[in-house]
């Protein structure tokens, strides 16, 4: 049975009859190319790195899922930090959309792991082994050339899943599980092997189409962009009509008393040859495009060799193409910034007057009140403390304001380093304090390096009338 033939574009990762289209980008060397990867290898450095750089005792950055921490640069936060990461969620997507709006997918093609670690270290050890990308078309399934590569590939994606489990368990926890037997350990053992697989997968198969299939921020273009957003565009009004190479070599003109001037691209498809994701940037602003720039390093090499102005394919915005003025004040670089501003500041200020514990008060279990032999109501409350500092601490709890209460409870607590405590409290208070069923009381938590804290607990008591 014949496959049915798209008579309407489709994806660039595949063909008409539905198959996968192999991308295999030729490589443009330019000043574009040299920047990203001063810019890539960098970053990479920083990635392996960063695990092993420790700030106040703990990892610059560490996602810790077993103890339900996030230590980021110094700062540790806790689940009962819900309102700082939040603003912490807040102003990193506040921070994307502002940099789309001027910069447009600038992460995707300079900073973005998947950019980085596909263009600069898997696709060069390709090319190496490889050849051109006319060669590797052409060699074998199981070339030895192909064989090499997979066992490289391999060993780098063990390295790198490695690299990104300690973001997650920390150096020391991974260390243990590298050196010691995988029956020591089969848990860790079986996520580093699927990482891996992972790591595998992705770069070595299913490579760019990652960005164009999996990863949404392509087709958020369309909100986060405006019309003076940078972008890689060609310039219509100078590249066409377009000419052959040939003649623009030659620098003969289109002969016809009708014809149009010729324009500057001489339809060379470089542009198209060197684009890691296989698209014409000569037919506009496509999700597709990740803003990497080797079309421009592509075209810019063209253009020399025919002696003409650079620039016929660079970054832009959409209304420079359409010849309107750029104005770097407009509705979104007002808007996010002043967000940003509000957000921003918020989190630091929250993370500058964050204190070493955090006292709540909690759902009691069972009855919430007893009668006493002598006519008193015996209420039950609980407060639990999370000790947010590195060192363990002792708290003390009182009862103030409350001359008529008594408070039952063993009065000092200990609680480890970055531990929580659940405090059961029973408060002896006469029948008659209660109103609507209901009394305040006023508890007092501090510990032994300064921390001063007063909360409020509602207590459950009899209503007038009777018990409930």
């Amino acid at each position: 049975m014949t496959p049915p033939i798209a008579h309407e574009r489709v994806l660039s990762t595949l063909n008409e009859d539905g198959t996968r289209n192999w991308i295999r980008p030729k490589l443009a060397r330019g000043r574009f190319l040299r920047r990203r990867q001063i810019v890539g290898y960098a970053l990479i450095a920083l990635f392996v790195a960063l695990p092993f750089v420790k700030i106040g005792g703990r990892p610059a950055l560490l996602l810790d899922l077993i103890n339900r921490e996030l230590a980021v640069f110094g700062a540790v936060f806790r689940p009962s930090d819900g309102f700082l990461l939040m603003l912490l969620g807040i102003t990193i997507v506040i921070a994307v959309f502002l940099v789309t709006a001027l910069f447009g997918r600038v992460w995707c093609g300079w900073a973005c792991p998947q950019t980085v670690y596909l263009e600069h270290v898997f696709r060069p050890i390709e090319r190496w082994l490889e050849g051109t990308p006319s060669q590797q078309a052409k060699l074998v399934r199981f070339a030895w050339q192909r064989i090499v590569k997979w066992a490289i590939y391999g060993v780098l994606s063990v390295v790198l899943a490695n690299v990104f489990l300690a973001y997650f368990v920390g150096v020391e926890q991974l260390r243990h599980w590298v050196l010691g037997s995988p029956a020591d350990h089969p848990g860790g053992f079986a996520i580093v092997a699927g990482v891996s697989a992972l790591m595998l997968f992705d770069f070595a198969w299913f490579r760019e189409q990652t960005c164009i299939v999996a990863c949404p921020y392509g087709r958020l273009q369309a909100v986060l962009l405006d019309r003076q957003s940078l972008i890689i565009g060609y310039d219509v009004q100078r590249g066409e009509p377009r000419t052959k190479l040939k003649k623009a070599l030659k620098k003969l003109p289109v002969v016809g008393a009708d014809a149009a001037p010729a324009g500057d691209c001489v339809d060379c498809s470089a542009c198209v040859s060197v684009c890691p994701t296989g698209i014409d940037i000569r037919d506009g602003l496509q999700m597709e495009c990740i803003g990497c720039a080797q079309c421009i390093d592509a075209c810019d090499a063209v253009m020399d060799k025919i002696h003409k102005p650079r620039g016929l394919i660079g970054y832009t915005s959409q209304d420079a193409l359409a010849g309107k003025p750029s104005r770097l004040l407009r509705a979104r670089t007002l808007v996010y910034p002043l967000v940003l501003a509000i957000t921003g500041g918020l989190f630091v200020y929250g993370i500058v007057a964050h204190e070493s514990a955090a006292v709540m008060v909690e759902r009691v279990e069972g009855p919430s009140f007893v009668e006493l032999p002598d006519g008193r109501i015996s209420a039950q409350a609980k407060l639990r403390v999370e000790n947010e500092s590195d060192a363990p601490r002792n708290y003390t709890i009182s009862l103030i304001e409350a001359p008529d209460a008594t408070l039952r409870t063993q009065p000092r607590w200990h609680v480890l380093a970055r531990k929580s405590i659940s405090i059961p409290l029973f408060v002896d208070v006469p029948r008659t304090s209660f109103h609507d069923g209901r009394r305040e009381v006023y508890i007092r938590i501090v510990d032994d390096a300064g921390f001063h804290r007063i909360v409020t607990v509602n207590l459950l008591g009899p209503v007038t009338g009777g018990t409930r």
